[in-house]
């Protein structure tokens, strides 16, 4: 996936679950087209095993040109319809002792279940960047944006949820269903030293989401990727975005707006809906994290290393962001 920080999600995670003891491990995403469904059903149990329940699933579809290389079907039709179903067969493959699915793609008859995941059914799962799809499918859900963004579709992922599921329903799991935004967090001593450390490495991170893929694409001339090719997206999928009436009255308020303001201002971050890096002090960080509380959310995803920040930046901005910023939220 384009975001991966690991060639094997699994192998990473194996290597991490026996090396902590309470830190939820999660794979976030597991592009489900590219997994043959029943080795991840046997890798998923044995993950969750080995980290004692620790483990959380995140799914998705992922690209085209990655399906292409990977010499799936790279149809974006095609390419829905093969996630959808690897997701039912991993589904019930984990929460049944058999196994009987027939589809576009695969077709198992009674298939024996040997393994089981820890925990039951199996373990919670999260969707990426669309709440109506992850309120729909009972799924836990992560966002990318502003604040203003994760609080309109705060409401509308707790609205569809209970519609669909009902009014304070939980998860299969029997746990609040949590929703959160994705925070590339910088913290220093000062804010300047903040906004240094993270300018370099931004531009590097927002660099590899998308040039590597174009420029390949480019090269070996296929053109059925360039442009919105790269991105297309199935047809009748939910938009990203919330519009009205979850939008309603959110851009009125000038002293929101004003507390809402992205510390550090590292970079042009004008698409409410794209990846934003946060960069100052801690006091900066928890102003902006007191102000993340009032849009609903109750889930915060932390990214600390990214683009090609040196190690050590990362670890005293985790230091800085444990020692002064956690005990006020905890």
């Amino acid at each position: 996936a384009v975001h991966s920080l690991a060639p094997s999600q699994n192998v990473f995670l194996a290597a991490a679950s026996q090396r902590t003891k309470q830190i939820k491990l999660a794979p976030c995403i597991y592009v489900l087209p590219l997994h043959h469904p029943l080795r991840l059903i046997e890798e998923i149990c044995m993950l969750d095993h080995l980290s004692q329940g620790r483990l959380e699933v995140g799914v998705g579809r992922g690209g085209v040109l990655e399906a292409y290389f990977w010499g799936s079907d790279w149809d974006v039709e095609k390419n829905y319809t093969k996630y959808r179903e690897t997701l039912a067969i991993v589904q019930k493959g984990l929460s049944h002792d058999s196994l009987t699915f027939k589809g576009e793609f695969y077709d198992f008859v009674d298939l024996p279940m040997r393994l089981r995941p820890k925990q039951t059914p199996y373990p919670p799962m999260w969707y990426m960047r669309n709440v109506e799809i992850a309120a729909e499918e009972g799924m836990n859900c992560i966002i990318v944006g502003n604040l203003d963004g994760l609080e309109a579709n705060v409401k509308r992922y707790h609205e569809i949820w209970a519609k669909r599921h009902g009014p304070e329903s939980t998860t299969i799991q029997g746990t609040e269903p949590k929703i959160g935004l994705v925070n590339h967090l910088v913290l220093a001593d000062t804010e300047d030293e903040a906004v240094e450390a993270a300018r370099p490495a931004w531009e590097e991170y927002l660099w590899n989401l998308s040039a590597p893929r174009r420029i390949e694409a480019e090269q070996r001339g296929l053109t059925q990727f360039l442009a919105g090719g790269m991105n297309s997206r199935p047809e009748g999928l939910p938009e990203r975005e919330a519009t009205e009436p979850f939008q309603s009255s959110l851009l009125t308020d000038s002293e929101r707006q004003r507390r809402r303001q992205e510390p550090g201002n590292v970079a042009e971050q004008n698409q409410a809906s794209s990846f934003r890096v946060i960069a100052g002090a801690p006091d900066s960080i928890c102003a902006y994290l007191d102000e993340y509380l009032t849009t609903g959310a109750n889930y915060f995803v932390c990214a600390f290393h990214f683009g090609n920040m040196e190690s050590s930046i990362a670890e005293h901005s985790l230091d800085l962001f444990v020692r002064d910023v956690m005990p006020r939220y905890m």
